[in-house]
């Protein structure tokens, strides 16, 4: 049996001396689309901070691809394969799409201007924005500009933080059609989100988070059949 691409086990974190997250162990294996969900406040955005060396973790293991990361820096982590796109804006707003492309990939100057194609082919909409500054986007269009940017240095695992935020339902589909194109073309996905209703459509497996505390796993089809997938209003 393969090791898990990420894992965290037992971990406690948060921020100085306010702890979020209590106990949280899980997996993402290579190839697979994991959702966590859960209502506000629930620490979906800490989690994934914490990935990232975020929070302050004070007891548990993060590991990504057989290595300890549980002290590595954000900047390494990165370099070393992680994709994240934050729930707040993480564009640089006075820079076009174009340069905010570009500096999305300066770990990476190898062939550099193809993944911008790439990006271009994957949200057309940016190729027709590419000349504009960030700040004169959509909500939407920022958004595919974070995933984008996020995605420029190549990374195995992508992790994405509520890619509903803020958006109008359309939107909202579009958003996750993209998603859904991202991880059939290889990559590993864990993403956190509130919209249930989304998130049932695109991945294999799903974790649900209440208090800081992991209180199911399971399939999609688990899921669904679970008195978790109508908790809470969802």
């Amino acid at each position: 049996m393969t090791d898990p691409l990420l894992s965290l086990e037992n971990v406690d974190a948060g921020y100085g001396d306010l702890r979020v997250l209590d106990d949280i162990s899980l997996h993402v294996d290579d190839g697979e689309f994991v959702s966590i969900v859960g209502p506000n406040g629930a620490g979906k955005s800490t989690l994934l901070k914490t990935i990232v060396g975020g929070t302050t973790m004070y007891s548990g293991v993060t590991q990504y691809d057989s290595a300890d990361i549980s002290k590595t820096p954000r900047h390494k982590i990165i370099d070393d394969g992680v994709g994240y796109v934050p729930q707040e804006d993480a564009v640089f707003p006075d820079l076009t799409v174009w340069e905010n492309l570009q500096m999305g990939g300066y770990t990476n100057r190898s062939d550099i201007e193809d993944r911008v194609d790439q990006m271009y082919d994957l949200f057309p909409k940016l190729e027709k924005r590419s000349t504009q500054t960030a700040s004169t986007l959509s909500g939407g269009e920022r958004r595919m500009l974070a995933v984008a940017r996020a995605l420029m240095p190549d990374p195995d695992l992508l992790l994405i933080d509520e890619p509903s935020s803020g958006l109008a339902p359309q939107i909202v589909d579009r958003m996750f059609d993209r998603i859904e194109q991202i991880h059939g073309q290889g990559k590993t996905i864990l993403l956190v989100e509130q919209d249930v209703s989304a998130v049932v459509q695109v991945s294999e497996r799903v974790y649900t988070l209440k208090s800081g505390s992991l209180d199911f796993e399971g399939t999609i089809t688990e899921f669904n059949n679970s008195e978790k997938s109508n908790a809470l209003g969802w």
